[in-house]
């Protein structure tokens, strides 16, 4: 679905449509949460109370995204203290 950004003060909005907003279950007032990726997505969440099993699955997934290679460790271990 493509939607238009305005102008809006000093910054920028986006009007979700009202097929979105029920869809997600959004109200008046309600607060949701951006996320943007490094490919430059941007992911609304509506925010609700904290979710830690979500929070661990996002945590595991931007990890799998970023590995750890012998090139970066190595450096590490050899200024690490013990």
């Amino acid at each position: 679905m493509k939607l238009h950004v305005a102008k809006w003060g000093n910054s920028l909005a986006v009007r979700l449509p009202a097929e979105c907003v029920r869809a997600a279950g959004l109200r008046d007032g309600d607060s949701v949460e951006a996320e943007v990726t490094p490919a430059g997505e941007i992911t609304l969440t509506p925010a609700g109370t904290f979710n830690r099993a979500a929070f661990l699955a996002r945590i595991r997934k931007r990890r799998a995204a970023m590995p750890l290679t012998e090139a970066t460790v190595e450096p590490l271990r050899e200024k690490a203290r013990y």
